[in-house]
């Protein structure tokens, strides 16, 4: 059965247009070889902050499949394709469409190799435990190894610490070993991310990080030496700084990422360059693209001098024209 987005693209329509796409909006191209992207060399893995947990340098971000116009059928397809390609770290949520069904299907061979991490997009204790027994049972798993707090800058911090606030919840739940760890992720407010961080439980932060964005939400200068503070597991989302056009795009991969297909390799260098990032966390629209990015983590190397320089002088041109899209910065 073809399943429609909310656009009203059917996956063969939007094949078609995202083909047609090219180049130039960085989609459905499939790399050249590129230098040290040998595909039988293991993918660099990096150890993230305190949970002691060595995970590949390449996070596999389920949303972009999960609640765009793929089938579960081709979603597990591209989802199994990139963990045998050697990405260890896998991101999803119970919001991302069928992106958990989708895992479920390939997680049962696999899952012993992976740091799986889900999301909860609630401050109350009562709706995580809704959310947190509808992911176990989705996945089919017994536990998790990472599970975020999301949205953690449109959140009240005062009902998040609360007695019946869901960190409390979860704090209970990592000593019942449903889940090893507790993050927060999130795209605004970088000041929320620290008054949670100061309750010191936190093991794990996923904000946006881009060579444009710390222009506008600078997660970078703020959040990310708290987590040096405390060795505290960083991963970078939004690396390519974001599909065109901010969130109200999110469902329409055929209109292509901020970044130009010939700078992605060095977007995704510049976050994980930063001190105390473990992982780029990329989400894939294709199973072209998804191959894509393993290769550009394959051949990862810090830019030089004059390769940053040029990236950081587009940033800094380009990153306030698009704003605070995600949300307030404060």
């Amino acid at each position: 059965m073809t399943r429609r987005n909310p656009t009203g693209l059917t996956r063969r329509r939007f094949l078609r247009r995202t083909i047609g796409a090219g180049a130039g909006a960085g989609l459905l191209v499939l790399a050249r070889p590129l230098p040290g992207a040998d595909p039988t060399d293991p993918l660099p893995t990096r150890t993230l902050g305190r949970t002691g947990a060595k995970v590949s340098i390449l996070g596999l971000g389920t949303a972009p499949i999960g609640e765009g116009p793929v089938d579960t059928d081709e979603a597990s397809k591209i989802f199994g394709e990139v963990i045998d390609r050697g990405v260890t770290y896998v991101d999803t949520a119970r919001s991302y469409g069928n992106a958990e069904e989708a895992l479920a299907r390939v997680l049962p061979k696999r899952r012993d190799r992976l740091f799986l991490v889900t999301k909860l997009w609630t401050d109350s204790a009562a709706k995580a435990e809704r959310l947190l027994a509808t992911s176990l049972r989705t996945l089919k798993v017994d536990h998790l190894d990472l599970v975020h707090i999301h949205h953690v800058g449109g959140k009240n911090t005062e009902k998040v610490l609360a007695r019946d606030g869901i960190l409390p919840f979860l704090l209970k739940e990592k000593e019942k070993g449903t889940l090893r760890f507790i993050g927060c992720s999130g795209h605004a407010r970088p000041p929320r991310f620290l008054e949670v961080m100061k309750t010191g439980e936190i093991d794990v932060v996923m904000p946006v990080m881009n060579y444009c964005d710390i222009h506008n939400y600078n997660f970078e200068g703020t959040v990310l030496p708290e987590c040096r503070r405390q060795n505290i597991g960083a991963v970078a989302m939004k690396v390519y700084a974001g599909i065109r056009g901010g969130f109200k795009n999110h469902r329409k991969g055929h209109v292509g990422c901020v970044t130009e297909h010939d700078r992605l390799p060095a977007a995704m260098a510049w976050a994980l360059d930063l001190e105390g990032v473990t992982v780029a966390n990329v989400g894939p629209y294709t199973m072209a693209q998804a191959v894509e990015n393993v290769a550009f983590a394959r051949a990862y190397k810090p830019l030089t001098k004059d390769q940053r320089a040029d990236l950081e002088a587009l940033g800094k041109r380009r990153g306030p024209t698009l704003g605070c899209r995600y949300g307030p910065a404060a």
